[in-house]
């Protein structure tokens, strides 16, 4: 065979997402999260009530350590300067200036027995002893749910014993008080001694910021809309321990309105029915229209009824014929549909520099694609890069998030719908922003994704699965 140099079709370059920091103003967007809260303020401040002038926030921590986790609340509430990350990282104004919210000081506080160190370090099950330390203060400060809205536990690494289990033992910590407190709508923050000992204040302070005004209730920003009077779905698997043997028995169904908020997250009991190839799990026709059913009602509910015009549905698998059919069975109504698998890929890809001068060859960039590179494989496949070079963010200076290697793309396969390559991309790429769970610019997966396995790890650890919506910021 002869061979010749190959030639992909051309690509896109998507712009950066903007975010949206005030209903009424639509000059209030800015596609740097931290730098529109700066000037903006959070979305909620300016129509919501829901968050009370001062967060009030109850404690759980070591005997004898109150004061630490009470100085980490005093560094919140000051100006922190930031030391890495320059060309992205703003400085950290303090708690007020940006939520236009106060933090109390701690109160109640819960400190658990010191002889918790000892069971933990040589005691027989320092997990279960850790873990039911945590569960008691939790139900002492149930007892005054009135004089709190999100409690920080502050978990010592020097008590890291306890917080997985082994390799035959499922165990995790952060997921069991996740789903302790899901189940009794109360929403929680884990502290660790990175929180207080990590060296950028102003990084630590932001995250922590954000998560606890999410928690609080409020919303610090929103989507600028690409697709009015969308929905977007998330759908994930839960996996239980049944008689020693793992099963998919949980469909989780994330919903997202237009602007990238999640309405909330809703878990199926799917036992018996889901069928699994490989190991991945897929629903039958009937399952799958009784979870979209479902989760079409719960939007209509927060829509005053009105049926969105399009749909797009996520899953990180394919979608299986039968699955195909019970969403169009259960969405027929709806005028547009989409079904869109993401999924790492294998990819990677270089940025090419033109030749200096005549006759030079090609040089490669010293930073890698642009967040936002969208190629197209064929009529239902596509490349997008969600993370990659970012200087639209940073007045021009090249920025990569994660500092070094060179990203994968996520591969996107449509199995329904009739949007184009860049409105699909557009909308991942905007909804791999809508984490208010640290300071990123972004995320890998979109968040009708990026949920899927810290809701997964939870939602197996909740004995019973009550037939109602759950908060997603009681996830967080």
């Amino acid at each position: 065979m002869t061979q010749r140099p190959q030639q992909f079709p051309d690509y896109f370059e998507l712009s950066e997402p903007r975010l949206s920091f005030n209903p009424y103003d639509d000059a209030a967007k800015d596609a740097h999260p931290l730098k529109g809260l700066i000037r903006w303020g959070p979305y909620s401040n300016s129509i919501y009530e829901t968050v009370p002038q001062a967060i009030r926030l109850a404690a759980i921590v070591p005997q004898g350590e109150g004061n630490r986790l009470q100085g980490l609340v005093s560094q919140l509430s000051t100006r922190q300067r930031a030391q890495e990350r320059r060309a992205y990282l703003p400085d950290f104004p303090g708690f007020l200036p940006v939520f236009k919210r106060s933090l109390a000081a701690l109160d109640p506080v819960v400190e658990l027995p010191a002889a918790l160190d000892a069971a933990i370090s040589s005691g027989p099950d320092p997990q279960r002893s850790l873990s039911e330390a945590v569960r008691s203060a939790i139900a002492q400060l149930r007892l005054r749910r009135a004089d709190w809205d999100v409690i920080l536990i502050y978990l010592p690494d020097r008590w890291q014993a306890g917080f997985m289990g082994g390799s035959n033992d499922d165990f995790d910590l952060h997921a069991t008080i996740k789903a302790t407190c899901a189940a009794q709508a109360i929403p929680t923050q884990v502290i660790n001694d990175d929180s207080l000992t990590y060296r950028c204040r102003a990084s630590v302070c932001w995250r922590l910021g954000i998560a606890l005004y999410a928690k609080a209730g409020g919303v610090p920003w929103k989507m600028d809309p690409i697709s009015p009077d969308t929905a977007f779905i998330g759908l994930s698997y839960a996996l239980r321990t049944s008689g020693g043997v793992l099963r998919y028995v949980t469909c989780c169904s994330q919903i997202f309105d237009a602007e990238g908020v999640g309405l909330e997250f809703l878990a199926y009991d799917t036992s018996g029915i889901v069928k699994v190839v490989g190991k991945n799990p897929f629903l039958d026709r009937d399952q799958m229209r009784a979870v979209m059913s479902k989760s079409l009602g719960h939007y209509l509910d927060r829509h005053g009824g009105k049926m969105p015009a399009r749909v797009v549905i996520h899953k990180n698998t394919e979608f299986k014929h039968l699955e195909i059919e019970g969403a169009f069975d259960a969405l027929g109504h709806v005028p547009e549909l989409e079904l869109v698998s993401i999924q790492h890929s294998p990819w990677r890809a270089i940025r090419l520099l033109a030749p200096r001068v005549t006759g030079e060859r090609n040089r490669p960039d010293n930073y890698p694609l642009k967040r936002g590179t969208l190629l197209t494989l064929g009529e239902n496949e596509l490349l997008l890069w969600t993370q990659g070079e970012a200087s639209a963010v940073t007045g021009g200076e090249s920025w990569f998030q994660e500092g070094k290697g060179l990203p994968r793309p996520l591969l996107l396969h449509r199995y329904a719908g009739h949007s184009d390559a860049q409105q699909i991309g557009s909308e991942v790429l905007a909804l791999s922003k809508m984490d208010w769970n640290n300071d990123q610019l972004y995320n890998t997966l979109p968040a009708t994704q990026s949920f899927a396995h810290d809701l997964a790890e939870v939602v197996k650890r909740i004995p019973k699965l009550d037939p109602r919506p759950y908060a997603l910021r009681l996830f967080m």
